[in-house]
């Protein structure tokens, strides 16, 4: 099936419109909303880059980290400090932005402001999140869960279909091999496309190791740019990457998140292979192996 096209941006933000055949856009941006100056600060430099690689940007940073292992960890400034701040993201840096949310609750002040309303991997079968995220009417980011197969995530799908959404993009983030280790399984990118939706790659969640230095996770992000050449390569329609200026001393998932430092050839790289994909898949033509 041939995936539709789903576009993020709503009023006086430019659209990023992801689909088959389609320029590859980049979701980035911080794990967590450290302050105000961090935030934007991050979201200008990131902005400048994707400008001269010529490459939509989504930017992401989350108010709240609801799935921290530990109780001493930074979970982030809150709801209504942190929507103020993407609100300002958006309407000086202009572009859209978006923020995953882990209580029902939530979701309507989110869509309010996000252009992208994101279904944390670990919630993507959660009746209740996936109404209320389908409720805001936004187009929706629902990130595979470690523990799922790929071909069941259509079950998530056709419920938040039943619910009145069908603006869907689904992203693959490593799956569990056995304790304190992701690992990816590239089939896992046409099969969730599938369902008919476009399909993200997220390399930065997929290095971590879960909870493997004791009460946070580790990490190997020196094979970041392995995997994003991977997923490309793959047909993938949009890439996310968390990325901070300061990795050691980032408030969350510092042990995953890129050094800004490696963004621009990362990208560079993405873009250039995804275009010659493409090129290549109009001059041979593309069929399915049976």
């Amino acid at each position: 099936m041939k995936s539709k096209t789903v576009v993020i941006g709503y009023g006086n933000i430019p659209r990023v419109k992801v689909g088959i055949g389609r320029p590859l856009a980049f979701i980035g941006g911080p794990c967590a909303i450290e302050n105000r100056e961090h935030t934007i600060r991050m979201a200008e430099q990131i902005k400048k880059i994707c400008d001269q690689v010529k490459i939509k940007l989504i930017f992401k940073a989350c108010y709240d980290k609801d799935c921290r292992s530990s109780p001493s960890s930074f979970q982030g400034i809150g709801l209504e400090k942190g929507l103020k701040i993407l609100q300002e993201v958006r309407s000086e840096i202009g572009v859209p932005v978006t923020s995953d949310f882990s209580n029902p609750a939530w979701a309507k002040a989110t869509g309010e402001v996000c252009d992208l309303v994101q279904i944390p991997a670990y919630l993507c079968r959660q009746s209740s999140i996936l109404k209320a995220a389908a409720e805001t009417n936004r187009t929706l980011h629902l990130k595979k869960g470690q523990f799922m197969s790929p071909w069941n995530m259509k079950n998530s799908v056709r419920k938040l279909e039943a619910y009145g959404n069908n603006n869907i993009i689904l992203t693959d983030r490593g799956t569990f091999f056995g304790y304190n280790m992701l690992v990816n399984d590239m089939t896992a990118l046409p099969i969730m496309s599938k369902t008919g939706y476009p399909v993200c790659f997220d390399a930065t969640h997929s290095v971590q190791m879960p909870t493997s230095m004791g009460n946070i996770s580790g990490g190997q992000r020196e094979f970041i740019p392995y995997l994003v050449r991977a997923a490309v390569a793959c047909g993938i329609n949009l890439l996310f990457m968390e990325v901070h200026d300061d990795p050691k001393n980032a408030k969350s998932d510092s042990n995953t998140v890129l050094d800004i430092k490696y963004l621009k050839k990362i990208l560079i790289s993405a873009k250039e292979l995804h275009e010659k994909k493409l090129e290549l898949e109009e001059k041979l033509g593309v069929q399915d192996v049976k």
